[in-house]
This record gives structure tokens, sequence and C-alpha cells, in this order.
């Protein structure tokens, strides 16, 4: 098969789609013949060194994908060659076929198409498992996303309103403010003209800079409050007074998805399944496309992603 590789750690100029072995399912494993994968800010790290796959993970990029399985391994049960599947990967969504095990397998959902499909997996269960498994958002609670913008952004939005609660988010630009209103934030805040922490407080807050809003982020929670971070792009080391979270009985939970045990994904993806999927087959949650390329074209997928000029999810089709 063909798929895209790193020659060698550094810019988007380093990937290349050339010829690989083809994956072969262990048992509890499908195999998925790949009609798309989707550009997350976790592929753009590991080009750069600092984010390899967990270990027995395909060791190329792409953490999600959509397809159609085209074998089973030894005692899978409950899905068949020829089924219409989308998947969390720990890693091997950018190529012609890529092997997960099946507790991380997900059916496409009716009236979502199987490219748009690979916009899903990655986002969903990454927002399902931090704002709602694990820090509860309710009807009536305030939250807040920052990057609303982003894919992670977009279905936060989305499924945060669908629940009841009251959404916020910071984006970098009036025109994806304008796209955030859209799908259901009632105020989306400009980080480079306001301050996120004036229009707070904020029940449950989900935060992907680290570091540089920790602060902020602290100062604008409700009294018990819970702050989810699950990026560092603001840095990783800063100084807290601990009497903020203290005084507001708040917390701070540091989560990652990919790195989790097979059980631990296979649980978010089952809760997802349940929970989520009726909402995006009811049309109340829609994946958010900014555009698609062929996969060879996977650099320059990922400098448009670091341009940050996207709004929602940028796919890459075989």
């Amino acid at each position: 098969m063909h798929a895209i590789v790193i020659r060698e750690p550094g810019d988007a100029g380093v990937l290349e789609w050339t010829e690989v072995p083809d994956p072969v399912p262990a048992p509890g494993e499908v195999l998925i013949d790949v009609a798309a994968s989707a550009v997350n800010r976790a592929d753009t790290m590991q080009r750069m060194g600092f984010y390899p796959p967990p270990p027995g993970a395909p060791e190329y990029l792409g953490l999600e994908a959509s397809g159609t399985i085209s074998a089973l391994g030894e005692g899978v049960t409950g899905w068949q060659v020829g089924d219409e599947v989308c998947a969390l990967l720990g890693g091997g969504g950018y190529a012609e076929r890529v092997a997960v095990p099946a507790g991380q397998v997900l059916p496409v959902p009716k009236g979502v198409g199987l490219v748009e499909a690979a916009a899903l997996p990655e986002v969903v269960c990454t927002v399902w498992s931090n704002v709602f498994m694990i820090a509860k958002l309710a009807a009536g609670e305030t939250f807040l996303v920052h990057g609303g913008g982003s894919g992670i952004g977009t279905i936060a939005i989305q499924l945060a309103r669908a629940t009841g609660a009251r959404v916020l988010c910071t984006v970098g630009s009036e025109a994806k403010a304008a796209r955030c209103r859209e799908l259901g934030a009632e105020v989306a805040i400009n980080y480079r003209e306001d301050d996120f922490a004036s229009y707070g407080p904020y029940d449950v807050i989900l935060d992907h800079m680290g570091a540089k809003y920790l602060a902020a982020n602290l100062d604008s929670l409700a009294t018990g409050g819970r702050l989810m971070i699950i990026g560092a792009m603001g840095g990783t080391r800063t100084e807290i007074d601990l009497s903020r979270l203290l005084g507001k009985r708040a917390s701070i939970h540091g989560t990652g998805l990919r790195s989790r045990p097979l059980d631990e994904k296979a649980a978010i993806v089952a809760s997802v399944r349940q929970n989520v999927w009726p909402l995006i087959e009811s049309g109340d949650v829609t994946p958010v496309v900014d555009r698609t390329l062929p996969m060879r074209d996977a650099s320059e997928a990922h400098r448009l992603l670091e341009d940050s000029a996207h709004t929602g999810k940028i796919l890459l089709t075989v």
C-alpha cells in the first residue's frame, strides 16, 4: 500500500507519499480500506518529532479515518467485511489501509458521507470524554471552549448546545466568530481584542493552550468549576496560586486520548456511539469540514492547519 511517511523530523515538507508494507489485522482488529483521514495538531507534533505513537500503534500519521472493512482479525464479532465505518486510531490514518482494534470502530452515522465521517472520531471522542464523561457538563451550566473554530471547537460548541448549556468560545477572527455563532455559541470572543475571563464565570472550560491561559482560566472558573486541559500550545510550565483553586472548590484535569489503554478507548467509543451518534443522525450535531485534499498533498494540509485560517476539519482522501 501507499502511506505518508516522515523522511526526518521537520517542517511540512518532510512528508512523503510512498509504498510501505500492507498491515495485517491482529486478533481483535479489523482492516479498513481507507477512504479519508483528517489532520490534527497531534500530527504536526509527531511530524516534528515531539509526539511518537504509543507502543503497538502504526508508525504513520493519522488519528482517525473512515473507510470500508476489508478483513477481520481472529475473534472479531459485530462487524462484517464491507461495513462502512470510521475509527479512532493510535496512528496510521494517512495510508491506504489501516488495522485498528475493533473496539475503536464506529459505523458511519446515517446522513453522513463516507469521506465526511473521517472528521468525527478523534474530535468527538476527545470532546465527549473530557466535557461530558469527566467534567459532566449539564444543562443550564456555562461552557467555554478555546479555539472555537477548530475541529475540537466546532464539535464542542454543538454538543454543549445540544446538552442545554450556555456556550461561549474564543476565536481569532470575525469570520470564525460568525461560524461559531451559527453552530450555537452565544458569544464568540476575539482573543486578539478581548479578555475571555471578563465573560465568566464558567462551569467548564475546555483548553488547549496550557500554561499561557492557566491563570486566566482559573480566575474565570465558577465555584465548583472544572478546567479540562487537552493541550499545551501555550507552554507547559507556569505557577498558580492554589488559593484560587481551593477557594472555588475547582478542579483541573489534564488528559490525553492517544496513549490511553485500549479498554479505556473502547469505553469512550461505546459511550460516543450511544450518546453522540443519535445527535449526529438527527442533524443536531454535524461534522464541520473546511476543505478536502488528496492524501498525497498532506504537506499542504499541514501548512494550512498551522496557518490556523481554517474552520473545522481538513480532510485527506485516498
